[in-house]
Parts: structure tokens; C-alpha cells; sequence
């Protein structure tokens, strides 16, 4: 991405492998909602040129370690520096100083790659499957921050990648599930997942049906997903008294808010960053049970040289797309 609007094949330099790097082959790259908004210049993290990529497979080409040469491997994006206070409390998803691929630095849209070992996480999956496993982390992490439990009802706000990782964290902690969203295809693709119940934000009424589906006092837990100025409200207007809000997206704008009821309400209003290793580990577990619907949530996949071409009608139509992959096969 040469400049919001503007994306290009180019030709860069192979990766070079220092301090026990391993040389990747890049098979497969997801692309998700903060590529799209990258793209369109609206990522503040961002700054350009920049080479996305950070949902990715990969084949390890030189191997070290444990880890031969033709093993296939998710791997995590995010950096630590290990002496903030953040990787000092033991969470290094939330470094002050990290730096996410395809975001502070150049991502995987790229033929070769070079990582730490730690970085990997090998499976027996497909090259979609261990696509999506970064994407559904974020919400796996999401739930662990949420502190979700078997007597819990969950709404979800936003069913896209990290949304459906929430709901299938929850609903794999024996929560009850309810998904938000403005479109009923992902709505039924929720429901695939394992959500209880699906609301239809445009066409219902969020409040109500809230209601309906909590006996009247609200989900315990909210994890908003969409990152928008409304949604932000919501989550503490309709979350039960002494619930859990967990924020995941990122509002594009300034939040205005009715602060007493972070008071009366006794609110536990928490942010949710990246994933844990953990988070890895429980995403492939669930992937290899074969439970997830795996090709229903992906609704294009394209080569490499296709891929300029996907982000323009992504961004022109962005309701039309679940979830783009790029090969690099």
C-alpha cells in the first residue's frame, strides 16, 4: 500500500535471517477489518509505504529446533520488548512498544518471511484453517479477558473474524451467545458457529431483544467488535448491572458517554489487545475438532497479483465480503 487508495505489486528485497530466524514461505494471507481501514487511510497505527499482512500460513523453508523444513505454521504478529510494564505484569499482547506486521512494520504479503521460532505455532490444518487462526485469537483473548463462565449470557457486537472468535470461545465455555450485527449473513454464519441467539441491529430493536433474551436485566458480558461511537455506548448502556464490557474495536472518533453508569452500574470496563499464546494454542484446538465452519467464513480467495484489485471492491462495497485470503501459491 503505497498510499491510502492505492495499492501495487512491487518487488522488495528477500528477508534476511538473523538471531535464529527461520525463513517462511508465505502460502496463504487473511485479510481483515484493519487492512481495510489501512487501505483507506483510516488505520491511525498505520503509516505508508506499508506492506500489509499479519493473518498468515506459512511453510517453514530453513528449519531450526524443533521445527523442520516443510512444517506449516500459524503464526503470531506482535512484538514485545519485554521491559514494559506491560511485558513485565506478563502481558506482552499489550507492549507499549509493539509492533504488529503489516501495521508499525511490514506484514506477510509477501512471497518469503523471516521469524523467531517463538513466533510459530505449528498444526495439522489447512491452509485456511491456519489462516484464520490469528483472526479468531483476538477474540478468544477477548472472552479470557471478559472472564467468561458457563452462567453467563454474552453479547457479541460484530460477527466478523474477531467476533466469531468470541463467540466461539464463549459458546466453548458453555455461555449463552448473543450475536449483534447488520447483516444477516453473517448473522447465519454465527449461528454456525454456535451462537444461541442473532439480532438484527437494523431491523430490531438491540434493546429489546436484549431484554428478551436475558429475562429482562441485560447480557453479563458485552465484547464490542465493531470499533464505532455507537456501538461504544451500547455496550454499557445494555450490559447487565455489574457486568463485563470488553472493547476489541477501535472507534474512529471521539466517545461521548453517560458516565454515571459506569458508577451505578459498578462496571468492569475493560480493554482487549491482541492474544496470549494461549489464545494460539485454543484456537487450533478448535480448529482441529473440525467444528468450526471454516469455509463459510471465507467468501473470496484470490492470488497475489489479484489482491490490489480485491482491497478497491472490498472498499467499495464492504458488506459484500466476509473474509478475503491472498495465495501465494
Amino acid at each position: 500500500m503505497q498510499k491510502p487508495g492505492h495499492a501495487s505489486i512491487e518487488t522488495v528485497a528477500d528477508p534476511m535471517t538473523t538471531n535464529g530466524d527461520l525463513l517462511l514461505k508465505v502460502r496463504m494471507v487473511g485479510l481483515c477489518g484493519s487492512d481495510l481501514n489501512s487501505f483507506r487511510g483510516l488505520n491511525p497505527l498505520v503509516s505508508f509505504p506499508r506492506i500489509p499482512g499479519h493473518e498468515v500460513c506459512a511453510t517453514v523453508v530453513k528449519g531450526g529446533g524443533t521445527l523442520s523444513a516443510g512444517t506449516d505454521v500459524a503464526l503470531s504478529p506482535y512484538t514485545s520488548c519485554g521491559r514494559c510494564a506491560s511485558c513485565l505484569r506478563d502481558r506482552p499482547n499489550a507492549c507499549q512498544f509493539n509492533e504488529t506486521l503489516g501495521v508499525q512494520r511490514h506484514g506477510a504479503l509477501t512471497e518469503f518471511i523471516a521469524l523467531a521460532r517463538e513466533k510459530l505455532y505449528p498444526a495439522r490444518l489447512t491452509l485456511k484453517e491456519l489462516c484464520l487462526v490469528e483472526p479468531l485469537t483476538v477474540g478468544f483473548h477477548a472472552v479470557a479477558r471478559g472472564r467468561v463462565a458457563a452462567n453467563d449470557t454474552v453479547a457479541i457486537f460484530g460477527c466478523g473474524g474477531v467476533g466469531l472468535g468470541a463467540i466461539a470461545a464463549s459458546h466453548a465455555r458453555g455461555a449463552a451467545t448473543i450475536s449483534v450485527d447488520v447483516d444477516d449473513e453473517k448473522l447465519e454464519l454465527a449461528r454456525a458457529v454456535g451462537t444461541t441467539y442473532a439480532i438484527n441491529s437494523v431491523s430490531e430493536s438491540l434493546h429489546d431483544r436484549l431484554l428478551e433474551f436475558t429475562g429482562g436485566m441485560g447480557p453479563d458480558v458485552v465484547i464490542e467488535a465493531v470499533g464505532t461511537p455507537s456501538t461504544f455506548r451500547a455496550a454499557v448502556e445494555e450490559v447487565a448491572f455489574t457486568g463485563r464490557v470488553v472493547y476489541v474495536g477501535y472507534a474512529k472518533e471521539p466517545v461521548s458517554y453517560e458516565t454515571k453508569l459506569f458508577v451505578q452500574k459498578e462496571l468492569d470496563v475493560l480493554g482487549s489487545r491482541n492474544a496470549q499464546p494461549e489464545d494460539f494454542e485454543a484456537v487450533i484446538k478448535l480448529l482441529e475438532t473440525g467444528r468450526f465452519p471454516v469455509n463459510e467464513a471465507v467468501s473470496l480467495i484470490v492470488p497475489l497479483e489479484e489482491a490490489p484489485n480485491a482491497l478497491h471492491a472490498w472498499s467499495q462495497n464492504p458488506s459484500r465480503f466476509k473474509k478475503i485470503m491472498v495465495s501465494l501459491d
